[in-house]
């Protein structure tokens, strides 16, 4: 790499890093924030659920917009607006006032998360140069959800809350200050019009999914208002398809659906981030109600596996040098899986942390060698003025998968957990064991799906295949 690439690499990274921070830092700060700006305990899942839903409903969208006016402008735009949302969350003295700045943070991740891994797959060449770019920054990413949780805990304990805020003003003055210099803009030359309709229908059906969603996990898969988001959103979602092919300029091609890579790569990326987090969230039950420990003891466990993920996003280019992107996703999954099943033989026993410790980190590799795999294989053989859409993509599949599967591993966990005490948690053990069991048998049928579905075509020479 040249020194110049070198610079955009720890710009784009820094930025990723933060991003991924903000996705759990204030998870365990939300009590005190509530009793601090004065909101109900009913309305606190908002804090998170408001930042999730802009995040993840605006992605795709910003991943064009990124094609047809410059990544490097929104890029710049989407930082500048995280650290004055930020600014305005730190500050903030009334629900509504943080409310509107986590919405804004929402809106600043979704434009900021699809332009970034655009710039960094346009400043890399398709190869290793790309596979080790990314590799890093799934590391990082990964590992940026895991430190908030630690990071918001400490904190709240020896600052306060408003420091997770504030912590993104500083990050936001230095990226602005060093990006202009180092990031270079690539646009098209003549500036197509913006697929209105398309914009408006995909964001607000991703918006409603990523809100059924969300309320399924707070209440129940029972409740109306989840089923009827889901029902709205896909719904609008057709609406979208149909509208794609008829209007002259789409947002999103369909053509470029049709790629087997982009694709099954995506399938598997958003399994991937599904099984993963909801893993955690799983054995975060486990670890507490079962084992009781507490919040922060919790998190410290989980730094086992954020060195994982860590080495896991280290050595999946290699792995990519070696067997290919399709084979790093399918050895990825498998071995995801393997570790992960070997959590049913979690009991109520202390001495079950040491097996914990072990399958996480395992498994916090093997799930960065495949993400790292999926976002190969997801941005291979398409043009640079394509490439936001596709990173639009793939950070679509992954906030939807994060989304994801946290309610469907909760209805997993519940089915068999009757009640909140300490009594009831033979029965919750149960639930974390068949949810286990139900994670593991979904990264086999992704490592089949994508085995099968991603076969190279017999005409095909190796160096044309994605990540070789």
């Amino acid at each position: 790499m040249s020194g110049r690439q070198r610079l955009a690499l720890a710009v784009l990274l820094t930025a990723s890093f933060t991003l991924a921070v903000d996705f759990s830092i204030l998870n365990v700060a939300l009590p005190a924030i509530g009793s601090d700006v004065g909101f109900s305990l009913e309305h606190l899942q908002w804090i998170s659920t408001s930042f999730a839903l802009c995040a993840a409903g605006f992605t795709l969208l910003f991943g064009r917009v990124a094609d047809l006016f410059g990544r490097r402008r929104l890029f710049l735009t989407g930082i500048a607006l995280l650290g004055g949302s930020s600014l305005a969350g730190g500050l903030a003295q009334e629900p509504v006032v943080l409310l509107v700045a986590r919405v804004a943070q929402g809106v600043a991740t979704a434009m900021v998360t699809p332009a970034a891994l655009a710039l960094l797959t346009t400043t890399f060449p398709e190869g290793p140069q790309r596979s080790r770019a990314l590799g890093l920054n799934g590391s990082l990413m990964a590992a940026g959800f895991t430190t908030g949780a630690i990071l918001g805990g400490l904190l709240t304990d020896l600052l306060s809350w408003r420091w997770a805020f504030f912590v993104n003003v500083a990050v936001a003055v230095v990226v602005l200050a060093v990006a202009p210099g180092v990031l270079t803009e690539s646009r098209p030359s003549t500036r197509p019009r913006l697929d209105v309709p398309g914009a408006v229908t995909v964001t607000l059906g991703l918006l409603a999914v990523v809100q059924g969603l969300t309320t399924a996990g707070a209440s129940s898969w029972g409740d109306p208002a989840a089923w009827g988001s889901l029902l709205v959103g896909l719904v609008l979602l057709a609406v979208f398809w149909q509208v794609e092919q008829r209007v002259a300029q789409p947002l999103l091609p369909t053509a470029v659906l049709r790629r087997r890579t982009v694709a099954w790569g995506n399938v598997a990326g958003l399994l991937a981030f599904a099984t993963e987090t909801s893993l955690v969230f799983v054995l975060t039950l486990y670890l507490q109600d079962v084992l009781g420990y507490s919040p922060l003891s919790a998190g410290l466990v989980f730094g086992v596996l954020g060195v994982g993920t860590v080495a896991g996003g280290l050595l999946g280019p290699v792995v990519i040098g070696r067997v290919g992107a399709r084979n790093a996703v399918v050895v990825g999954l498998l071995v995801q899986s393997a570790a992960t099943a070997s959590l049913v033989l979690l009991t109520t026993a202390p001495s079950s942390l040491a097996l914990l410790l072990v399958a996480t980190f395992v498994g916090g590799v093997a799930n960065l060698v495949a993400i790292v795999g999926f976002m190969v294989t997801a941005t291979s053989g398409l043009p640079d003025g394509e490439q936001g859409l596709a990173t639009g993509l793939a950070t679509m599949s992954q906030q939807v998968g994060i989304t994801l599967g946290i309610p469907l591993m909760s209805a997993v966990v519940a089915a068999q957990w009757h009640g909140t005490s300490a009594e009831a948690s033979p029965s919750l053990l149960a639930g974390v064991t068949t949810a286990v069991a139900v994670n593991a048998a979904l990264l086999v049928l992704a490592a089949a799906a994508v085995a099968v579905f991603l076969r190279s075509r017999p005409w095909e020479r190796p160096s044309e295949r994605p990540g070789r």
